[in-house]
């Protein structure tokens, strides 16, 4: 970002304007994040919390991810998790009921009426999550120090409880979309950023003391140093990396008139998936920890068995989870570019618009070569994405650390790619703003 796009941002009244949004909805994040659920002890429940969270890397990269409100169990511990999943669910229906299908072409008319239809499901989906939470957090606290530390609700209580959670995921629902439309950026991308920056001062401040308390641990913590430094290069070559197909489009006529042809190319990015395949493997490996939890006081002998065995096999310490997370990650890189990326509308769209891939012939054929590129290049994003998800597994297995990694690979892959993209926004507006000079 160069000097002339910071001078607009600070004269230029609506650039500025934009950039005061973001920061009000930044301070707002904060400070609801440190709203805790109404429960009977809520103190002893975020000491109970922040030690498990504490306890493994994953799990402290997951509390770094909400800006520290799970541990907290502030109003906002399910952050934007029912949205998101909300918008994959409406995404894949999208692609099979032809309602749906149809309203996704019809511009941005059509892309209002699916957000709506995503916000309706959003709500069912974080009553649901609301109430897994809390049996979980209950679960967990009972097997942990054998008591319920959110105590014995009533029905009253329940409805309070389950009614603040899903009050604080809706307004930061409704945050990220003023930041898309008042602010600079991708709404929901800036909310997850604004998450895992505000867990960071905490994150610094709990390895820094660790290092006080035993000096042993400084040439660790300079070794994980340079291997982040590492990471953030190769998560940005792995973000911006893309293979530019040529496409041609042939001499035409146009009002008596001959119209050279023009040489252009066609990007393909090495990860079309973004961030969603983690999200997704995430959120199935969550289920078989989370079914152990809830199964493990069973009176049935074997259902309590089996449960201990789910609990103990996806631990997130366990190689079960470590490759089961890995070949999650790439299964659904697949998954997911197969639904963004549509090798036979790029075709189609190129015939009709006179343009061809130099070599191969339209229509088919150039499906076919699109496709088959664009399988190989999801192979080398989804290793790296694989790679950059398994991150804090592999350091502290490697380290030996009791004291978790929680600036996970991840973590700093939404950072990067948030930049960049806010960034490349931020200089379109002020270069909009230059132009509105003349």
């Amino acid at each position: 970002m160069n000097k002339e796009v910071l001078r607009q941002l600070y004269k230029n009244k609506s650039l500025r304007s934009r950039v005061l949004v973001v920061l009000a909805v930044m301070v707002a994040y904060s400070l609801l994040s440190q709203i805790p659920v109404p429960v009977a002890d809520n103190a002893k429940l975020q000491i109970f919390l922040t030690r498990i969270f504490q306890s493994s890397s994953i799990l402290g990269f997951v509390n770094l991810f909400s800006g520290g409100a799970l541990a907290n169990f502030s109003i906002l511990l399910m952050g934007l998790g029912p949205y998101i999943n909300a918008s994959i669910i409406i995404q894949l229906l999208t692609q099979v009921v032809p309602k749906l299908s149809a309203l996704s072409k019809e511009g941005e008319a059509g892309r209002n009426k699916i957000n709506y239809y995503t916000r309706l499901l959003t709500l069912p989906l974080a009553i649901i999550q609301a109430v897994a939470m809390i049996f979980l957090v209950r679960n967990l606290s009972a097997q942990s120090v054998g008591v319920d530390l959110i105590g014995n609700p009533s029905i009253f209580q329940w409805v309070v409880m389950v009614s603040t959670i899903v009050a604080g995921s809706m307004l930061l629902m409704w945050l990220g979309e003023l930041i898309t439309e008042r602010g600079i950026g991708n709404g929901i991308s800036m909310i997850i950023l604004f998450g895992i920056v505000a867990g960071l001062p905490n994150t610094f401040a709990s390895q820094f003391a660790l290092i006080q308390s035993d000096p042993g641990k400084l040439y660790s913590f300079i070794f994980i140093g340079a291997l982040a430094i590492a990471s953030v290069i190769f998560i940005v070559y792995l973000n911006e990396g893309q293979r530019n197909i040529p496409v041609s489009y042939a001499r035409r006529m146009a009002n008596a008139q001959a119209y050279s042809g023009v040489d252009t190319h066609l990007p393909l990015r090495v990860i079309t998936a973004g961030v969603i395949p983690i999200i997704f493997a995430l959120a199935f490996l969550s289920v078989p920890t989370f079914l152990g939890q809830l199964l493990s006081s069973a009176k049935t002998q074997w259902v309590a068995n089996f449960a201990s065995s789910l609990t103990r096999l996806f631990a997130t310490t366990s190689w079960v989870y470590a490759i089961s997370y890995f070949v999650l990650v790439v299964a659904f890189t697949y998954f997911y570019t197969a639904i963004i990326f549509k090798p036979d509308e790029i075709a189609e769209n190129l015939q009709k618009q006179g343009g061809f891939i130099p070599g191969v012939r339209p229509g088919e054929e150039t499906a076919k070569y699109l496709k088959n590129i664009i399988t190989r290049i999801t192979f080398t994003g989804s290793l790296g994405l694989g790679i950059v998800a398994l991150l804090p597994f592999i350091v502290e297995k490697f380290f030996n650390t009791s004291q978790a990694i929680t600036i996970g690979g991840t973590s700093v892959l939404i950072i990067v790619a948030v930049i960049i993209e806010t960034v490349k926004q931020t200089q379109s507006l002020a270069l909009m703003a230059t132009y509105e000079k003349y």
